[in-house]
């Protein structure tokens, strides 16, 4: 595998078919801005480096032949360099973590998995479960070894009349839902995507949104859990139940889920309005639309007054609405287009455009094409937000289709986000403070100049009965709203890259300081970054405690993985243990 960047640049300026004529020219020029030899001795001297200077160059082309071509093309680095067979490079999606690894395990049973695990807790290994690598902060990873159930993908039992169905934890949700289609079956809510493995998407706390629904931990009823020092445990509200609801959302670190019970809904269909608000419009009409509605979200425009409203509901709900929109694709995507070729009249001096592909692009593709010219410049990205705001509203309509499908999201090219939940109250009671949340985000943004790009995300869940769930609770009626705010990564420069993820941070540290604390708001377990600061260390512990049973979920792990063969440099840092035993990182 390759994935080493090496410094060395070679450049050759000469055509590969006149190597002569090129150290020719280079001996007349050090010969006309040197002094005449005064002596024949002199004279040797300057002949001897001449032919040094011929004979060096005569090897450098021989070496390294250059194309005929060679001179009117541009030189470049060699990003990457062959590395040893047996290292695996695993990144995460979103492009912003990356560990090198010589252990890489799939086993194919779980009597497989439960020898790897064995043999890790024996040898005193480490073996971190990771799944598809969707995690944003890369929770799965680990250089010092992963299991991954890819292999373990198979659907084992489909109970039509009690609406359940077991599978191998490997398997992702796209083909989990397409294997229950024939049984007229489907998931009761969806994540954004769908191609996370179904053991990954409940161990981080992953959810869709509807305040009436549940984070997707909820819609498991039992699980084989293989562990390092226990073997395999089956769990469920009548087996163990304490340690089936905490290992519901246990983040890998209690045992590698190998086999879920997930109980079903009948498949069906939605039907998605989508329309342009503002937030005062919001205000009046939130808590009426958080009970309508079985599944909403709000996408939030810095900088601008659009609020982009999106709600799902089976087609009973509503009078034959019109499927269509007011305007097509094209017309809809023609100001965002307009809006690319100006700016790279200004940025790239081209007075039009050649891509030709443009008109192929989606909305988020062109956004990421837009914020490569300059992401970071605030003016830039409000106008990009406005061209957005403007987009939004000329695709306002209705669209039906499965629930599945209705329910995934685009969410761009590679990026930072970051996700907190935080309680709002009850559906009957709604306190409101979800909109108080975002009125305040929006505030500090403009008022700190933070180039931050559309959208916020802002979707609500039911509680979780999983006491590792950012939305657990032990109030059946509370509900919880998860703010998300981004940043994008449309390029591939690293120095680029680098000054995004700064930006981020920043932007992220902002909201920290300013909002967290007063609103209890608590990070997905899939978007938290663990600081390198030891002080900000420190308070992030401080905080998990205050929200989650971590004496609880420590002692769970030093019963079931005493060695911390699941464990991490990330896990450990967020949940350090009276007893710490040395691995490598």
């Amino acid at each position: 595998m390759r994935h080493l960047l090496l410094s060395r640049l070679l450049r050759r300026a000469s055509p590969p078919s006149q190597p002569h004529h090129h150290h020719l020219q280079l001996i007349r020029a050090l010969s006309s801005s040197s002094p005449l030899p005064s002596s024949d001795a002199d004279l040797r001297k300057y002949a001897g480096y001449a032919l040094l200077v011929l004979g060096c160059g005569a090897a450098t082309y021989y070496s390294f032949p250059f194309p005929a071509d060679a001179l009117h093309k541009k030189a470049v680095p060699f990003k990457y360099a062959p590395l040893p067979d047996d290292l695996h490079t695993v990144s995460n999606w979103s492009g912003t973590h990356e560990v090198h690894t010589r252990v890489l395990l799939q086993p194919d049973s779980i009597p497989a998995l439960e020898d790897a695990l064995a043999t890790a807790h024996r040898e005193r290994r480490r073996l971190r479960p990771v799944g598809s690598g969707l995690s944003p902060n890369g929770l799965g990873l680990s250089r010092a070894g992963m299991v991954n159930l890819a292999l373990m993908d198979k659907v084992l039992d489909v109970d039509v009349k009690k609406k359940t169905v077991t599978v191998q934890a490997g398997i992702r949700v796209s083909q989990l839902v397409d294997a229950l289609r024939e049984h007229g079956l489907t998931l009761q809510n969806f994540a954004s995507v769908r191609e996370q493995q179904v053991g990954g998407i409940i161990q981080v706390g992953a959810h869709g949104t509807g305040a009436l629904l549940p984070p997707i931990d909820e819609q498991v009823i039992s699980m084989k859990l293989v562990t390092p020092a226990k073997g395999t445990l089956e769990l469920s509200s009548e087996k163990d139940p304490d340690l089936f609801y905490l290992a519901r959302c246990g983040l890998g670190g209690l045992g590698v889920v190998a086999e879920v019970t997930l109980q079903c809904v009948e498949r069906h269909q939605l039907v998605e309005h989508s329309f342009v608000s503002n937030a005062d419009e919001i205000k009046k009409n939130h808590k009426k639309w958080l009970s309508e509605n079985k599944h909403i979200k709000y996408l939030w425009i810095p900088y601008t007054d659009t609020v982009v409203v999106v709600q799902c509901n089976p087609p009973s709900k509503w009078k034959t609405p019109k499927l269509t929109s007011k305007y097509g694709k094209d017309e809809a995507l023609q100001h965002v287009r307009d809006l690319y070729r100006e700016s790279l009249k200004k940025y790239r001096n081209e007075v039009e455009s050649k891509d030709s592909a443009i008109d192929e692009l989606s909305f988020p593709e062109l956004r990421d094409q837009l914020l490569a010219l300059d992401p970071l410049d605030k003016d830039h990205v409000i106008r990009i937000n406005k061209a957005e705001a403007e987009y939004w509203k000329k695709s306002e309509g209705y669209r039906m289709g499965w629930s599945d499908e209705i329910l995934g999201f685009e969410c761009g090219g590679q990026q930072w986000v970051n996700e907190t939940c935080f309680p709002t109250g009850t559906l009957a009671k709604p306190s409101m403070k979800d909109l108080d949340y975002m009125e305040e985000l929006l505030q500090l943004i403009e008022k700190e100049d933070v180039p931050a790009p559309a959208p916020i995300e802002q979707r609500w869940t039911a509680r979780s009965r999983s006491p590792m769930s950012p939305a657990s609770s032990s109030e059946e009626d509370d509900i919880f709203s998860w703010v998300g705010i981004i940043m994008y990564l449309p390029t591939s420069d690293p120095r680029q890259r680098k000054d995004i993820t700064e930006e981020f941070f920043n932007y992220r540290s902002l909201i920290q300081t300013s909002l967290w604390d007063d609103y209890s708001a608590y990070e997905h377990w899939a978007k938290i970054e663990v600081p390198k600061d030891k002080d900000e260390l420190a308070e992030l512990q401080v905080r998990l405690r205050k929200r989650f049973p971590v004496d609880a979920y420590n002692k769970a792990r030093m019963e079931l993985d005493p060695n911390k063969v699941l464990s991490s440099v990330k896990l450990d840092k967020m949940f350090p243990g009276t007893q710490t035993i040395q691995h490598a990182k």
